[in-house]
């Protein structure tokens, strides 16, 4: 089965086709300014792409009506609409996405695959904001999570490559990249994570604030008169490494604090300070810890970052080797060092891999999708 996934970025529209044996058969990013897509380039490049057996998308956010990846027609299209204002500025570019690629491939099986649904079953201790219950019923105000694609394929990958079963560890998952975030991960099932109702909770990440007090979001509201849509637009684009250093790429934020940068100093140490509180939470979620996942651009690309991350976690088992941190010598790797009690990896992201997994258990157990 050849399976095509789509992954409607910000800026750009990536497209993976994988083989029955997950062997990439094309990989392509078509420009995507402001979620406008090239009908034609689009159709060009899957023209290329010859025969395509089920098309998978990846949507961010499913609510808490689609926790499982489910076959796309017009009614569930319809119920995707109504969960825009959950996620106004990724969900509206994933289904122009997923229209654009049905109307060029009509006919061929196509699943949506959410980012949500990994998190859907955290406990309700985890899940539940301590708001009044009309509140949260009549808004479905709840912790959500995402990257759950990226954390559900993390914790499958390294069960792998400890050669053991996925239900018998306890894992957590970092996902660090413009967006992070964590995941406890427990017997294969996610007991808790750090994004919530919407991606802005948790951890430091590169324009993005993560957790702030409410009150303070409050304060400025009432006291300074900022109105809500520069209250979003700050946190969401001008805050995290970007408001603290000037810059959003950890690379160059790394060197500036080398060269003695003072915010460069100031937004490293508050990006590892929110990054080891919070595997340390994400541990005790599980009571305990047997593995730990670096995954996405700069857990992959930043050895420093998972050096000083793990410098804070010895007691919790986590210790690394500087010279298997320092080069892994393949996208998948192990970076702990033998003693200790922790194993700790680096994994390549490839939700393509993950979304292709969930399309081929969909059509294998829905008897209706040929």
């Amino acid at each position: 089965m050849r399976v095509l996934v789509v992954n409607a970025g910000s800026s750009s529209l990536k497209l993976s086709l994988l083989d029955e044996h997950d062997h990439l058969l094309l990989s392509s990013n078509l420009a995507s300014p402001r979620g406008q897509l090239d009908e034609q380039a689009l159709r060009a490049e899957l023209e290329r792409a010859g025969q395509v057996d089920a098309v998978g998308h990846r949507i961010v956010h499913g609510g808490s009506e689609f926790v499982e990846p489910i076959l796309i027609d017009d009614q569930v299209l319809r119920r995707l609409y109504a969960l825009v204002d959950l996620a106004p500025l990724h969900q509206p570019k994933s289904l122009r996405a997923l229209e654009l690629v049905s109307r060029i491939l009509p006919g061929v099986p196509t699943i949506g695959c959410f980012d949500t649904a990994f998190h859907a079953r955290i406990p309700p201790a985890a899940s539940t904001y301590a708001l009044p219950p009309e509140w949260r019923k009549r808004w479905d105000l709840r912790r959500f999570g995402f990257h759950g694609l990226s954390h559900a394929y993390a914790s499958r990958r390294v069960a792998e490559l400890m050669d053991g079963r996925l239900e018998e560890l306890r894992t957590v998952t970092c996902h660090l990249g413009a967006g992070a975030s964590l995941a406890a991960v427990e017997r294969g099932t996610s007991v808790d994570t750090t994004m919530g109702f919407t991606p802005l909770e948790g951890l430091a990440m590169a324009t993005r604030s993560g957790s702030v007090d409410p009150g303070l979001i409050l304060w400025l509201e009432e006291h300074v008169g900022m109105p809500p849509s520069e209250l979003a637009a700050t946190l969401e684009y001008r805050s995290g490494l970007l408001g603290l250093t000037g810059s959003d790429d950890m690379q160059a934020i790394l060197a500036a604090e080398q060269a003695g940068s003072p915010d460069a100093t100031l937004g490293i140490g508050v990006y590892l300070h929110r990054l080891r509180a919070g595997i340390a939470a994400m541990a005790a979620a599980m009571d305990g810890l047997d593995a730990l996942v670096f995954t996405g651009g700069v857990g992959e690309n930043a050895p420093a970052i998972r050096a000083r991350a793990a410098a804070g976690l010895g007691f919790l088992g986590v210790a690394l080797d500087p010279d298997r941190n320092g080069d892994t010598g393949g996208p998948d790797a192990e970076i702990g060092a033998p003693p200790a009690a922790v194993r700790t990896f680096v994994v390549q992201a490839r939700e393509d891999l993950q979304i292709a997994h969930e399309v081929r258990e969909l059509i294998a157990t829905t008897s209706h999708v040929r």
